[in-house]
């Protein structure tokens, strides 16, 4: 099976990381091509588009004015130690063993709006684009169709002969997944917690246990979509009543 995520927009760059294996990001000329653009905006267009804060925006243009395609351990991190949003505290991949790391690799994919899509150990460089922000690039209206091809393509080459894609992105980000060309099963765990006499999802809380089930699913090697049922973390058991064999929920409380 594969697993996809979302990034996260906190980055740590400071951290030293002992890892030294890495890869290059597999569409390294769109991803150009987007920040080339980014680089022409003016700090104030910057915070606009990205509906960010005079300082994120100052930031992120140094970012982008200083950008160089040419991607090495020197000037880039690998991705999945570098994001730190609550999927990533779930996920925990800083414990991960050289085996689980492997493993991971293999089967979990981050979607981005500047890299389209990445493996766990693909080099990148600080950046801040949502896959939501209105930004179009020649004939693409958005992020959403400027990626669509190559992520989906990207996925279907990945998923080989495995027909299953855990999705454990969030919905802005699984748009830019055309389904209807999708070769695999697709199969969204959910995570809901109880509150005022009913079962509702809390986006912190859900998107940890995202990270938690990626984490489960890679530490186990799991291979079948079943075996997800026995996820349990924080609280949070499968929940039969409330799943489909599209949605699987997992409840606490």
């Amino acid at each position: 099976m594969i697993i996809i995520l979302s990034p996260a927009k906190t980055l740590d760059f400071q951290k030293t990381i002992k890892i030294k294996q890495h890869s290059l990001p597999e569409f390294i000329n769109k991803v150009d091509k987007l920040a080339s653009k980014l680089k022409k905006h003016s700090p104030k267009q910057l915070s606009d588009l990205l509906n960010i804060s005079t300082r994120l925006a100052n930031l992120n243009y140094d970012r982008y004015q200083e950008w160089d395609p040419d991607f090495s351990p020197d000037n880039a991190k690998q991705a999945v130690f570098v994001f730190k949003g609550d999927v990533y505290i779930g996920l925990e991949a800083e414990k991960f063993d050289g085996a689980d790391l492997s493993y991971a690799q293999d089967h979990l994919r981050i979607l981005s709006g500047l890299y389209g899509i990445l493996k766990p150990l693909d080099l990148i460089r600080a950046y801040r684009l949502e896959m939501g922000s209105g930004f179009s690039l020649g004939n693409s209206r958005n992020l959403h169709e400027y990626w669509k091809e190559e992520i989906t393509g990207s996925l279907n080459k990945a998923m080989g002969t495995q027909q299953t894609l855990i999705n454990l992105a969030s919905n802005e980000y699984f748009k830019a997944v055309d389904k209807k060309k999708l070769k695999a099963r697709i199969i969204t765990p959910v995570f809901k917690d109880y509150k005022n006499g009913k079962y509702k999802i809390i986006s912190f809380f859900a998107k940890k246990a995202r990270g938690q089930m990626a984490s489960f699913i890679i530490r186990n090697r799991l291979e079948d979509a079943d075996s997800l049922k026995h996820f349990e973390a924080d609280g949070y058991f499968y929940n039969d009543k409330l799943s489909t064999e599209q949605q699987i929920v997992f409840t606490r409380g």
